[in-house]
């Protein structure tokens, strides 16, 4: 084989800081936005979401939580420490992000980095309110655009190796309608939660909207994101299986999702219950984001020429490929 076509079917160079390769900086910063969700509803099924009355301090007189506040002090304090944390990962994701040169990341580390900030400030806004249940949706929902945004983050920077196409027509709609549906499904989510218990302090306020008809509501759009996910397996059965796996993905998150919420709501709301569905709200917003990603984000090239994506020994597939079967 001649040298210069060996040359360009090799994979391209690992891209590296601190002697760990981006994709995986990537990987754990998109995990430390799903901890901190696991993180924040652990303070509100305990009742702590007003262990630290006040905020930036932990009480007007102390910083740090003190005997007299209990656990609920020390676990509202903790969360606090952990958003620190997750702040810290994704600075150092936007600086190997930078320190790498990738100009096509660029934006998608600072969009996590600034996100946080704002959880930060909105976060100290919901306590100074006395836990406003609409503060506590936009905080929770914040948290699903930051998930979302550092899962297309990681996935760009696994580019070239990552296989997708791009759709058109239909199917490129129908994609945009299980995002936006998802999207309103959360929105829905969020104001069921408020109208219910665990509203993270006994003395929190509600949103005096009745929660059965939120529930009944809420579950009509997780309906509704089943069969349009059903359809889009259907139209995608015969390629780009890319995009088909990736759906049946989303399929999966969103059946044992609506399980758990189903399971809750007629146990009335158990703490493990209402957990696992928080982490299974964040785990579809990964598997809908990457749908999304595979099916509709535009194939690298412009800001990189070298991510074009080439056929790897033994594979069937490739971005190319897909491009050319994205006019289906």
């Amino acid at each position: 084989m001649p040298a210069e076509v060996a040359e360009s079917l090799a994979p391209p160079p690992v891209e590296a800081v601190f002697g760990i390769s981006l994709s995986r900086v990537t990987l754990i910063n998109l995990s430390a936005q799903v901890g901190i969700v696991l993180s924040g509803g652990a303070v509100r099924l305990t009742g702590s979401g007003l262990g630290c009355p006040t905020f930036p301090s932990c009480t007007d007189e102390d910083f740090f939580p003190t005997p007299e506040l209990e656990i609920n002090g020390v676990i509202e304090f903790a969360n606090r420490t952990l958003t620190g944390v997750v702040g810290v990962i994704a600075l150092v994701t936007w600086y190997a992000v930078w320190r790498l040169r990738r100009r096509d990341l660029f934006l998608s580390a600072f969009g996590v980095l600034l996100g946080i900030v704002g959880q930060v400030l909105l976060g100290g806004v919901t306590v100074l309110t006395g836990l406003n249940p609409w503060t506590v949706a936009a905080h929770f929902l914040v948290s699903m655009a930051l998930v979302a945004t550092a899962t297309r983050l990681h996935l760009r920077s696994r580019e070239p190796a990552l296989v997708r196409a791009r759709l058109n027509g239909p199917r490129r709609l129908l994609v945009t309608a299980i995002a936006a549906d998802l999207g309103l499904a959360l929105v829905l989510g969020t104001v069921t939660t408020g109208s219910g218990p665990h509203s993270g302090d006994p003395e929190a306020g509600r949103t005096g909207l009745d929660v059965a008809i939120m529930s009944r509501i809420h579950a009509e759009s997780v309906y509704l994101l089943i069969g349009l996910t059903i359809v889009l397996i259907l139209l995608t059965r015969n390629g780009p299986q890319a995009v088909n796996r990736a759906a049946w993905w989303v399929l999966a998150a969103e059946v044992v999702q609506g399980v758990i919420g189903i399971t809750q709501y007629f146990t009335d709301l158990p703490r493990p219950l209402v957990s696992a569905h928080m982490l299974g709200a964040a785990l579809l917003v990964v598997a809908t984001a990457r749908l999304w990603f595979l099916a509709l984000s535009p194939l690298p090239g412009a800001s990189r020429p070298d991510a074009l994506a080439r056929p790897e020994p033994g594979q069937g597939e490739s971005a190319v490929g897909h491009a050319n079967d994205s006019g289906r």
